[in-house]
């Protein structure tokens, strides 16, 4: 029984754990354990997580996904991320998706908009491993066995400027926390371990202070693994029309310069030309013949 009881009292409270278990997430299978089968199934609120996760991470063929590791947000805070998220996310909408609320193409995944969901890790793992098409090899080195708590950003659509302007405004909402140094961690463990300043008597509650942290660990595009340098530079490509334009203009410049040959010719230097050839032929035939006529001279 997990409780600590009082006997004097005849209380029993929870026994709070002195330390919170963080998990990486794991894509191996998971080795079969003696009177279980596999694979593993999940029942009732797990089968909901389980079916959720298999249902955002099969859709980012159409929907990329990121995942990023987080740590030491409050409720409000995270809040606030999903809000500055959102906001990025209206400023920079793909063509098709800023014509009117009716037009909002619904996504594989169900999300017309960017969704940040936090993720159970054992779970999550499990709908990874069964995820098709996808280098799992790729999804380790991505993970980079991180353990702790982990959240699923899902976009409507692979718009590069509203990615990269997601990406900078989840860098201004939670900066990067420097390392502590020595010192710093040093002080903390003297604060720690100190002695109170009055012996016997209960010690003043002070509230922690939380620096949020938050790390992109990488990304799933059209069933390929993407690490975070590769994420920006897929935030740095032209849009999907500027693209289309290029490729345009490439298959269209010979066509242009033929015109351009064309246009010249009209304007009479084709004229000039084959005026120039007929008079060098006349000339050549001219030549020939007074060869021809000329006796040999004896």
């Amino acid at each position: 029984m997990h409780t600590a009881c009082t006997q004097r009292l005849g209380i029993c409270r929870p026994r709070i754990p002195s330390t919170t278990r963080s998990y990486a997430i794991q894509v191996k299978a998971p080795k079969p354990l003696q009177g279980k089968t596999l694979p593993r199934v999940f029942k009732d609120k797990k089968a909901f997580q389980y079916n959720w996760y298999s249902r955002i991470l099969k859709a980012n063929t159409t929907s990329p996904i990121i995942i990023l590791y987080h740590d030491d947000f409050t409720a409000q805070r995270l809040k606030k991320l999903r809000g500055d998220i959102a906001v990025a996310a209206q400023k920079f909408q793909p063509p098709t998706l800023s014509q009117g609320p009716s037009s909002l193409p619904a996504t594989t995944s169900g999300l017309p908009e960017a969704t940040l969901t936090v993720v159970r890790t054992g779970i999550f793992g499990a709908a990874l491993r069964d995820l098709p098409d996808v280098n799992l090899v790729e999804v380790e080195r991505m993970i980079d066995n991180q353990s702790g708590k982990f959240a699923v950003l899902s976009l409507p659509s692979l718009h590069p400027p509203q990615l990269n302007a997601i990406l900078r405004a989840m860098d201004r909402s939670v900066p990067h926390k420097p390392p502590k140094t020595e010192q710093e961690i040093k002080q903390e463990l003297e604060e720690k371990n100190a002695d109170p300043a009055q012996p016997g008597r209960r010690m003043k509650r002070v509230r922690q202070v939380r620096i949020p942290e938050l790390k992109v660990m990488g990304a799933i595009i059209e069933n390929q693994v993407f690490l975070p340098n590769d994420i920006k530079d897929v935030s740095n490509l032209p849009t999907l029309d500027t693209l289309r334009s290029q490729i345009v203009g490439l298959l269209s410049a010979p066509a242009s310069q033929l015109a351009a040959v064309l246009a010249e010719a009209s304007g009479g230097r084709l004229a000039r030309t084959l005026e120039g050839l007929k008079k060098g032929l006349e000339d050549d035939s001219t030549e020939t013949s007074l060869d021809t006529t000329t006796p040999p001279s004896s």
